[in-house]
């Protein structure tokens, strides 16, 4: 019935908002918490003995009214909570009145009052508290500025964001960028304008559960791709959809198959992917090519954009690629893919070399 329609949509939306409000008023509790530690700190004698005696202290008496909520843990992490983000430097610290207001947060299923007195404004938190606990374990504050940025634009749940942590999501995409570029991804997130941007190097596909030394068939790898489609989804990145696999093609009675063919809804092209076991070879370049021509030619739109063709392989010479592909190759890309987690500080090093 409409009706019953109806009003199940009107309750889902009050719920979704009464969750969102709770969840905003959680985080600036905890917010203010840290804010309140941090300035108890600077007014001790030494501030790491003091501090730590002072999160002690506290953790055992809010433990006793509002539970295990508050560990000596989870305040520390209530503290730098607020020294990662800090009060926003636009704001005056003098405005003319005090800013009166109410709190009320739910912590292990007890509800908690507070009336604060602030001169300062919160900084606006969008995501839920969980996601910032795995935020904090993020140093640089460019990395986690993007991870943040990303999360919220693509609603990352919990688990896709440590999964994006562990593969080194941001290293791999600044691997291909220079100083301003990488300054773009902490203000912006990964901005999709031009195929290259699309483009990571390398793929992680620890997902499909194959060891590193493992052997597998071109045809396995496909298989296990296909069957973790929505991860392998998350790993390519903004705008793909999936269109087909072992995509037939023919012209003068022979026929070629492609491995994976996706959309990219941002780009508004198709995008061809090759799989290929071991090193890539000059052939497999001029083979990846053609598909990209035939699409070009016989399947893409008048107002779509030219198609994409990426040769995942597991190494790749540098030179090779170059000197296969035109100097002004704006649609074929080969990119080495990994079955293992890289190694951040790996990457580190490259980054910084």
């Amino acid at each position: 019935m409409k009706i019953v329609n109806d009003i199940q949509h009107i309750i889902r939306q009050a719920q979704q908002t009464a969750y969102r409000s709770i969840n905003r008023a959680m985080l600036e509790a905890y917010w203010l918490v840290g804010k309140r530690i941090v300035e108890e700190e600077q007014g001790g004698e030494t501030r790491a003995t003091y501090g730590k005696a002072t999160i002690k202290k506290l953790s055992e008496e809010l433990q006793k009214e509002f539970g295990k909520g508050f560990s000596e843990r989870n305040i520390e992490q209530m503290r730098l909570f607020f020294l990662a983000y800090p009060i926003p430097q636009t704001l005056s610290a003098e405005l003319p009145t005090a800013i009166q207001q109410t709190l009320s947060v739910k912590s292990d299923g007890v509800l908690i009052s507070e009336t604060v007195s602030r001169k300062l404004e919160i900084p606006a938190f969008k995501l839920s508290w969980s996601h910032y606990q795995m935020l904090l374990r993020i140093p640089d504050k460019e990395e986690r500025a993007f991870y943040e940025i990303e999360s919220e634009k693509n609603q990352w749940s919990v688990r896709e964001l440590k999964r994006q942590l562990d593969s080194a999501l941001y290293l791999r995409l600044s691997l291909s960028k220079d100083r301003e570029g990488i300054k773009k991804l902490a203000e912006k997130g990964q901005i999709i304008e031009k195929p290259q941007d699309a483009i990571k190097d390398p793929y992680v596909l620890e997902f499909l559960n194959l060891k590193e030394h493992y052997r597998y068939s071109e045809n396995d790898l496909e298989n296990e791709l296909i069957d973790k489609l929505e991860l392998f989804l998350l790993e390519l990145g903004k705008g793909f959809t999936f269109v087909a696999r072992q995509k037939r093609i023919s012209f003068e009675e022979r026929h070629f198959y492609i491995d994976l063919v996706f959309y990219n809804r941002i780009l508004k092209c198709f995008v061809v992917i090759d799989l290929k076991i071991g090193d890539l070879k000059h052939q497999d370049i001029g083979q990846m090519q053609m598909y990209v021509n035939y699409y070009d030619r016989n399947v893409k739109l008048e107002d779509e954009n030219k198609t994409i063709g990426i040769v995942l392989c597991q190494d790749k010479s540098e030179t090779l690629v170059e000197i296969t592909l035109p100097e002004n190759n704006k649609q074929i890309f080969a990119s080495r893919y990994q079955t293992v987690l890289p190694s951040q500080e790996e990457l580190k090093k490259i980054l910084n070399s």
